[in-house]
């Protein structure tokens, strides 16, 4: 349907082509040129807008959603009777005929990024793929590296002063637009009209084609149970006030919804879909806390549906920008607790990211995913995250690898990787040895190909040979147990089950306490911790044994403060429990949370109670079961107190507590 430009009311009765206006002081002067009369001379049908193409030509089109499909159509009528046209874009996600092999001596496409539109054409090898940074790609234009005959775009109808938006497509559109010997403009009211840095004036076009039709969209990627999972694990990383941005692909979508209990979250994106909108109506994205650019999303391209186009209408709280702008890591670093979130297709074992292939073969592309992993791991307080499944879609290979797949591409190398994320958890990698990410990642791989993956470390010589791993058949790590508790003064502690990868903290805890201070048994002789007697403390089935460690700061940098554990014995059922605390955090509830959350724990698995053995000299272990709630029986054996508490005895029974001699 062929609509024209509406030109605004109020703006006829005062404004002609060279007439004068009088100012308020009565002057007289003469008026820029009306904009209308040479808009009104550019508008052709798209039939003879193609005509300016020539052979031989480099063609620009318009990106993602805002593809300007009229006009494609109307090129690949030409096309045929052309010939060596290369199309340049950055990602198509229309139906194309111009890479079908019927066009195989006219037309060449060459992407920018790999979308559905271009993925099998540039598989099959009748398409090219340029990797680049999409920071890097406006530059590719101003230099002239890459020069652009003809520029087909798509804008809305243009404003009272000439202006027509680049709507949900700015991104390398207007570096594009600017440096082309050739503008075609597709004028569409259905394109939004953005605020911002995103406007191309009537006289910088060269020909106008009217043509109204409906945007491309893009539907929400499934998210499956997986996909779930692992945006939980990313929400517990992400703290209120933080600006985010999140990459393609399903479970970085799931990851942006897990968000929904955050508050006062920023946006500073490329990339703007729907799952931002949700978080805007949830009242989870305010822009409150920005430090840069306060209370606005910024963004440089929208790919979703209808609604969220709607949504960027007009709308001050949106602003877009060219990508060299919204992709300058120094401009996104000037948001503090910035995050970045980022899918990947594989991890080895040493922490290389294949975000963009397959093998050989080309899925997506570079994109903006290095732009943001660098500028929130530069912005004070970011984080960069690499979220991917454990597994493939059919379960039948690992993500998780001793080495990326032959071809495979490194998009982020392992010197800049951060946080990596799966189902089963996450780890920072960031300072972490290779031997230490080795088993940190073999740790969130799914459990089927851990054995297989530490036989590979093993070989590589990444990880010792005597090291063990959690029972294959054992529960897996409990994150519901995991629980943040405020201790002393606007302190605050994380208690959680005990991680393979908790080894060194482990020993820097133990090393910490006094040679006779108040702790229970199994630490009381201990002087030298090597790693075998360590492993038998981190590497447990999470059933019968538990071992709890209270921790401060980020992942990846936490330091051990308490560690609690419990044994069951499955005859008596009775579990032998033992805990310490570092002494500059003790007398602040540490060892009465900690131990009144293993009985938590036990009472889940229906143990009865627990046992201990004390240190006569020791006097604030017995306060600290009196704090359970349960009645504390206590005695003396040897020269060494057993206390026990059972749970179907709470404390205000009248039981007797007495000492009994040997």
């Amino acid at each position: 349907m062929s609509t024209t430009a509406k030109v605004p009311q109020e703006m006829k009765s005062n404004q002609t082509h060279g007439s004068v206006l009088e100012t308020d002081n009565g002057l007289m002067r003469k008026s820029i040129s009306d904009w209308r009369a040479d808009y009104e001379k550019k508008v052709k049908s798209g039939e003879k807008a193609m005509r300016l193409i020539r052979r031989g030509h480099r063609v620009f089109i318009g990106s993602g959603c805002g593809e300007p499909q009229h006009l494609v159509r109307a090129l690949e009528q030409v096309a045929i009777q052309l010939a060596d046209l290369e199309v340049l874009h950055l990602l198509s996600l229309g139906e194309t005929s111009y890479t079908d092999d019927t066009f195989r001596d006219k037309v060449r496409l060459k992407s920018l990024f790999v979308a559905s539109g271009s993925r099998q054409a540039i598989a099959e090898g009748r398409a090219d793929y340029t990797p680049i940074y999409l920071f890097d790609v406006p530059e590719l234009f101003h230099s002239g590296r890459t020069p652009i005959d003809v520029a087909l775009i798509q804008v809305s109808p243009p404003d009272e002063h000439g202006f027509c938006s680049l709507g949900i497509a700015v991104d390398i559109v207007k570096a594009a637009a600017a440096n082309s010997e050739v503008v075609i403009a597709q004028v569409n009211p259905r394109m939004p009209r953005v605020l911002g840095d995103a406007y191309v004036h009537v006289r910088d076009i060269d020909v106008v084609v009217e043509h109204e039709e409906e945007l491309l969209e893009m539907l929400p990627p499934l998210m499956n149970e997986t996909a779930h999972q692992i945006g939980k694990h990313v929400a517990k990383l992400i703290e209120d006030g933080s600006t985010i941005r999140a990459g393609v692909g399903s479970v970085s979508n799931a990851a942006l919804y897990s968000l929904r209990e955050k508050k006062d979250l920023g946006v500073h994106t490329d990339m703007l879909t729907d799952a931002y909108l949700h978080l805007v109506e949830q009242g989870v994205i305010t822009n409150r806390k920005k430090t840069f650019h306060p209370k606005k999303i910024i963004a440089s391209f929208c790919m979703g549906s209808r609604k969220l186009y709607d949504f960027v209408h007009n709308n001050p709280m949106v602003e877009f920008h060219p990508i060299e702008y919204t992709n300058d890591f120094s401009v996104i670093s000037k948001n503090e607790k910035m995050v970045s979130i980022n899918s990947a297709l594989q991890v080895d074992l040493s922490g290389q990211v294949c975000a963009d292939s397959m093998g050989y073969t080309i899925y997506s592309g570079v994109g903006g995913s290095v732009d943001f992993i660098r500028g929130a791991t530069l912005s004070k307080g970011g984080k960069s995250i690499i979220v991917l499944p454990s597994t493939t879609l059919d379960g039948n290979d690992s993500r998780i690898v001793s080495h990326l797949s032959e071809g495979a591409g490194v998009v982020n190398t392992r010197g800049g990787v951060h946080y990596v994320v799966t189902e089963f958890g996450a780890v920072n990698l960031h300072g972490q040895t290779v031997r230490e990410r080795a088993l940190a990642l073999i740790n969130l791989a799914h459990p089927k190909f851990r054995e297989q993956l530490l036989r590979a470390a093993k070989r590589l010589r990444y990880l010792h040979e005597d090291q063990l791993l959690p029972p294959p058949d054992g529960e897996g790590y409990p994150d519901q147990w995991e629980v943040s508790q405020p201790c002393g003064d606007d302190e605050s502690v994380l208690f959680r089950p005990v991680k393979p990868t908790d080894e060194r903290s482990l020993q820097e805890f133990f090393h910490a306490l006094p040679l006779h201070g108040a702790y229970v048994r199994f630490l009381s002789e201990m002087r030298v911790f090597p790693r075998r007697n360590l492993q038998a403390l981190l590497n447990i089935d999470y059933e019968k044994e538990i071992s709890v460690v209270g921790v401060t700061g980020r992942i990846g940098a936490e330091k051990v403060i308490a560690l609690g554990r419990y044994v069951l014995d499955e005859e008596t059922n009775v579990a032998e429990v033992d805990f310490a605390v570092r002494p500059e955090w003790q007398r602040k509830g540490v060892a009465s949370y900690l131990l009144n959350h293993l009985v938590k724990i036990a009472k889940s698995k229906h143990v009865t109670g627990f046992i201990a053995f004390v240190d006569p000299n020791n006097q604030a272990a017995p306060a600290v079961f009196h704090n359970t709630g349960y009645v504390v029986h206590r005695s003396l054996n040897r020269g060494i107190h057993q206390i026990a508490i059972y749970f179907n005895q709470p404390a205000q029974q009248c039981y007797t507590d007495p000492v009994k001699a040997e």
